[in-house]
């Protein structure tokens, strides 16, 4: 069997999937997106394509070193994501192949269902409410919502009081049998992470994520000591290497996402990493159907996996949602804020090519928002 194409679509809101063709007629499925940057990993999966295009697809871990280390320049997100995408489509051909589901092949599942968190804002305590009662009533356990908008670069008495109220007031609506994850989104300073982490301490936070920006890494075990609170990373690193760091720190939860840190190969090397240091594996996935597929199929075979995000009705999703892309939604329902575990092939969802290919003739150029502070200088978005 070889690899006989290649393609990519530009899929609304803001995605990026590929398609993988063998010349048996079996397709694998990817999702290399960089959020906002889709269009340069899009060019990235191009180039790596070249080598693709004859090679025998079973070859998974040959492939991801040649596409991984056999440049001179190597890693960041562009590249990394761009061998996300395609690594999660030979997971999809080699599950096809062989007729189980890839976390079969990963060495069997280690639990029957994951758990799922839905996200719920947090800039509005009014909206904050009315969002988490929705999820809480839809059957989820645990929710996430932003610690902050925009914050200055020391926070104001003001300030840090905003953050301790918006997170009692999710505890309120939540009670004690459910979770709340805080996602500070590197729009803090370290100093001010340890002001605030010790006064939300007693709400019992289920982590706190990006409390830092990800290129400080050498800031987190200040920040980890300052308090109880577990602290969340990941989301903007891309391989092991990346995360040494942290875990030596101190980081309870990773969050390595499955469509930036190269795919399901890197993903569970993560996984068995972060193990060392007692940290628990949280994926981050606010994207499509195939990178949540891709991260369900690591979940169900990683020990130290805690919980799952998931995009269905994000703020992002606007005029399409993930939904929108597979033939049958319903391997995608949630019983409880559960996701069960399914015994399809390869990453367990069928795309939509036809919906696929009518979204990437309309396309898109979505961008994040840039953020100023008062005085015009630039803030973190």
């Amino acid at each position: 069997m070889k690899i006989v194409k290649v393609e990519t679509f530009l899929v609304p809101p803001r995605w990026l999937f590929c398609r993988v063709e063998t010349d048996e007629g079996l397709i694998g499925w990817g999702e290399p997106v960089v959020e906002g940057r889709a269009e340069a990993v899009r060019s990235a999966v191009g180039i790596m394509a070249e080598y693709l295009i004859g090679q025998d697809p079973l070859r998974v871990e040959d492939h991801w070193q040649v596409l991984a280390n056999g440049g001179f320049y190597r890693g960041g997100p562009v590249l990394s994501s761009a061998l996300a995408g395609l690594d999660q489509a030979l997971w999809d051909i080699a599950g096809k192949t062989y007729g189980a589901p890839v976390h079969a092949l990963l060495g069997g599942p280690v639990r029957d269902r994951v758990r799922m968190y839905a996200w719920v804002g947090g800039d509005d305590p009014g909206e904050l409410a009315e969002s988490i009662a929705a999820r809480v009533d839809a059957g989820f356990t645990a929710v996430k919502m932003n610690a902050a908008g925009r914050m200055p670069a020391l926070a104001t008495a003001a300030d840090i009081g905003a953050v301790v109220e918006r997170v009692a007031l999710a505890r309120d609506v939540l009670g004690p049998a459910r979770d709340v994850a805080v996602d500070f989104h590197g729009r803090t300073s370290a100093a001010d992470a340890r002001r605030i982490l010790p006064l939300i301490a007693g709400l019992q936070p289920m982590f706190a994520e990006e409390p830092v920006l990800p290129d400080r890494p050498h800031l987190l075990r200040d920040v980890v000591t300052a308090s109880s609170v577990p602290i969340a990373t990941g989301e903007r690193l891309y391989s092991r290497w990346d995360f040494r760091q942290p875990l030596e720190a101190g980081v309870a939860v990773v969050q390595p996402d499955l469509s930036h840190a190269c795919g399901i190969s890197e993903t569970r090397r993560i996984a068995a990493l972060a193990e060392v240091w007692d940290a628990k594996l949280a994926p981050h996935c606010p994207l499509g159907p195939i990178a949540l597929a891709a991260s369900l199929q690591v979940a169900f075979a990683t020990p130290n996996f805690l919980i799952q995000e998931h995009s269905i009705g994000i703020h992002y999703n606007e005029g399409a949602d993930l939904l929108d892309y597979v033939l049958d939604p319903e391997v995608f329902r949630f019983v409880d804020g559960y996701a069960s575990r399914s015994q399809a092939p390869g990453l367990g969802v069928e795309v939509d090519e036809a919906a696929v290919r009518r979204a990437d003739r309309t396309g898109h150029a979505w961008r994040n928002p840039v953020w100023r502070h008062d005085d015009g200088g630039l803030a973190e978005w």
